[in-house]
């Protein structure tokens, strides 16, 4: 699966839309250290993710910091991983 961080493909390659994905893997405060290890698990369950709508790439991959308000937990920022799963479009 093609996945890459801005909105184009490799090669210009066309495509139209699935919709935007998220996947959660290990959450992590963004004080703690996040090793490579964690962040290619993050994206592997964004391609899983991206391969039950059939998708065949993911554009726009980011990590998201989020903040999570509780009662016992004020504002701890957290991080995921989000993007846009898309379908190839057809050769004419």
């Amino acid at each position: 699966m093609q996945v890459s961080q801005s909105d184009k493909l490799e090669g210009g390659r066309g495509f139209h839309s699935i919709g935007r994905i998220k996947a959660f893997s290990e959450w992590r405060s963004v004080d703690a250290s996040i090793a490579e290890a964690d962040r290619l698990t993050a994206v592997r369950a964004l391609i899983r993710e991206a391969e039950d709508y059939e998708a065949d790439a993911i554009i726009d991959l980011v990590f998201e910091i989020n903040g999570v308000k509780r009662a016992d937990i004020e504002g701890v920022a957290l991080q995921r991983v989000v993007g846009i799963a898309v379908k190839f479009a057809e050769v004419a």
